[in-house]
């Protein structure tokens, strides 16, 4: 069973506070970057989604749009994180999102947005508001990712 999209998200605005002792907050742009290499990694994984909404390739990259419109209101603004905490049902998936947020965190929303315009999936879709990125092109570009090799579990 996946989670909600929103919990997920929070989830992540919560890590990026966490790591930045309260000091940065993760923008709309980079919560969707961010959300788009957890279900991307998240479904190489385990070939289960992470959230089950879609994620559109959007003139700045991927996008899940509900949660681009849950945000729009902070524009350029970091977000702050609610008090609710997404439990993840086993350890083994925490994990891969915390070091799936450790990689990737780490990029600013631009150089994030840079990456995605360079990989398979948002390339091969086209881009535009309701072009669905599908779970397929996502889990298959990620294996790939996770068969190199790339950080301690493949990220």
């Amino acid at each position: 069973m996946a989670y909600k999209v929103l919990d997920v998200a929070n989830r992540l605005l919560q890590k990026m506070s966490e790591v930045s002792n309260g000091t940065e907050l993760m923008t709309n742009m980079k919560l969707q970057k961010m959300l788009y290499y957890q279900q991307g990694f998240h479904l190489a994984a385990f070939d289960t989604p992470l959230f089950d909404d879609e994620i559109e390739a959007w003139m700045y990259g991927p996008v899940v749009p509900s949660v681009y419109e849950h945000y729009r209101s902070y524009g350029k603004n970091g977000i702050a994180p609610s008090e609710d905490v997404l439990e993840f049902k086993d350890r083994i998936e925490e994990s891969l999102f915390d070091e799936v947020f450790d990689v990737y965190g780490i990029y600013s929303a631009t150089g994030l947005m840079e990456m995605t315009h360079s990989e398979t999936p948002w390339m091969n879709t086209e881009v535009g508001s309701g072009n669905v990125i599908s779970k397929n092109l996502i889990r298959s570009f990620f294996k790939t990712r996770l068969s190199r090799g790339e950080g301690e579990s493949g990220c």
